[in-house]
């Protein structure tokens, strides 16, 4: 009996058609900035000395380095239509007085390079939108869907790396939804060879359309190690068309105040599973006229499941200002549906009041409870602790270091309000939930802290 064998094909065909057909829309995007000369110190020599002409003639040369001088910066953009809208990095163009496109030699695309003007920038996402005047229809690409790009997927990245001109690297997906620092990160990890320059390019599937637009790479030498990090199209695609329609992002906005759900918090709230974002706060806001409390759970958020506090950040962003959603909360055992007309979040946060500074905790003690020393708030420490006007509570005066209290963030200072989503004002109100809680069968207790003015809950294990 003869035996078949399958060789698998590890490697894609060439590449060279795929490049022939996408490179006319890449293009270089070099950057200047007039940069104010160095300054320093002025010498100071007494006239009539033997030094003033030496002095005078060092100083005169000194100026040369003193005066404005151009500095100029590289990096990379794709065309995404034919009349000259052009995407690439914030960070790229940030700061610039002068922007300039070169165009990779193809058929039909322009062989001088041509000034550009800023259409809107996003610095939460990295990204700007460009125009350039040109004088033919230029080739352009499409975004393409990278919530369908798998782990494993070959892709292809283009720019400008390291000044060097046009090039091509190719690799693999190597992750999703990788989050570096911003609230609203959905980045692609490629081993496709990205360097300095290359931010702003397009990163392609085998079809020929963009899936991440290349910003990031890690690594400790500042040259590629095989890790680098795309913004995924479906984000960049939303925040193009804002900054294309108004010159500006519109992100939609709850108007709530979250954390994750852990499985302490979960257990103390009857929850099933540790999914969802649990309210800490409601301030002024489209929240807070639908009815939405400190202490619900979001479990859905217009129809879709919301797993963490992130995916809720980028989904609520990524929605319509002004639309009507259903919200889906766990509140006191049983499931509840609050429709809440969005907001803006650019108008909330330019509305936002600045954080206070934290202030020293005071010193006398009044109770010893799971690892805490609480006491009454009184109204010298309402006002020391940035603690709002007719908010009661109790306040931490000490933290037992070896306790889970401790483990978990509690410090001296913070002032608990809520307990078992209980307002407790008293030491005798906390020992109430305390044995309420015990009495119910559960293993920990659910408190609502407050720092600065911050709410968060954090389930304390009932052991202690």
């Amino acid at each position: 009996m003869l035996a078949q064998v399958v060789v698998a094909q590890a490697r894609p065909e060439s590449l060279a058609p795929l490049a022939e057909q996408v490179s006319p829309a890449v293009v270089n995007i070099t950057t200047s900035t007039v940069v104010e000369g160095r300054t320093g110190p002025q010498g100071i020599v007494p006239e009539g000395s033997p030094l003033e002409d030496l002095f005078r003639d060092f100083q005169n040369r000194g100026d040369e380095g003193r005066r404005p001088r151009r500095s100029s910066a590289l990096g990379s953009g794709f065309v995404i239509s034919e009349d000259g809208f052009i995407v690439t990095n914030n960070h790229v163009i940030e700061g610039a007085d002068e922007i300039e496109i070169e165009f990779f030699p193809g058929d039909g695309q322009p062989s001088e390079m041509l000034p550009a003007k800023v259409i809107g920038t996003d610095r939460n996402t990295d990204l700007a939108l460009l125009k350039v005047e040109a004088p033919m229809p230029l080739t352009y690409v499409q975004f393409g869907d990278s919530d369908a790009a798998k782990v494993g997927d070959w892709v292809v990245a283009m720019g400008n790396p390291l000044g060097q001109g046009f090039s091509v690297s190719a690799g693999i997906v190597s992750a999703r939804n990788r989050a570096l620092s911003g609230s609203y990160d959905d980045f692609i990890q490629t081993d496709a060879a990205i360097n300095r320059g290359n931010s702003g390019g397009p990163l392609f599937n085998m079809d020929g359309e963009v899936i991440g637009v290349n910003t990031a790479i890690l690594s400790p030498n500042g040259g590629s190690i095989g890790i680098g990090f795309s913004m995924a199209s479906n984000v960049v695609s939303k925040v193009v068309a804002q900054l294309k329609e108004f010159g500006e992002t519109r992100r939609g906005w709850l108007g709530v105040r979250i954390q994750d759900v852990d499985q302490d918090v979960a257990e103390a709230m009857g929850l099933d599973d540790a999914e969802g974002a649990l309210v800490t706060d409601v301030p002024e806001g489209p929240a807070k006229e639908a009815g939405l409390l400190a202490g619900d759970v979001i479990l859905t958020f217009d129809g879709v499941e919301v797993k963490d506090t992130r995916g809720l950040v980028r989904q609520v962003g990524n929605s319509e200002v002004g639309k009507t959603v259903r919200v889906v909360v766990f509140r006191e055992g049983k499931t509840e549906t609050i429709r809440v007309t969005l907001g803006r979040r650019e108008d909330a946060e330019r509305e936002a009041d600045a954080d206070g500074e934290t202030a020293p905790a005071p010193e006398e003690s009044e109770k010893q409870l799971l690892g805490l020393t609480v006491g009454p708030l009184t109204d010298d420490q309402r006002e020391t602790l940035n603690v709002p006007e007719g908010t009661d509570g109790l306040v931490i005066l000490s933290v037992d270091e070896a306790s889970e209290a401790w483990e978990k963030g509690l410090r001296a200072g913070d002032v608990i309000t809520e307990a078992g989503q209980q307002k407790v004002t008293d030491v005798a109100a906390l020992e109430t939930r305390i044995e309420e809680v015990k009495e119910a069968g559960r293993k920990s207790l659910l408190l609502l802290v407050r720092r600065n003015g911050e709410p968060r809950f954090v389930a304390l294990n009932l052991s202690e």
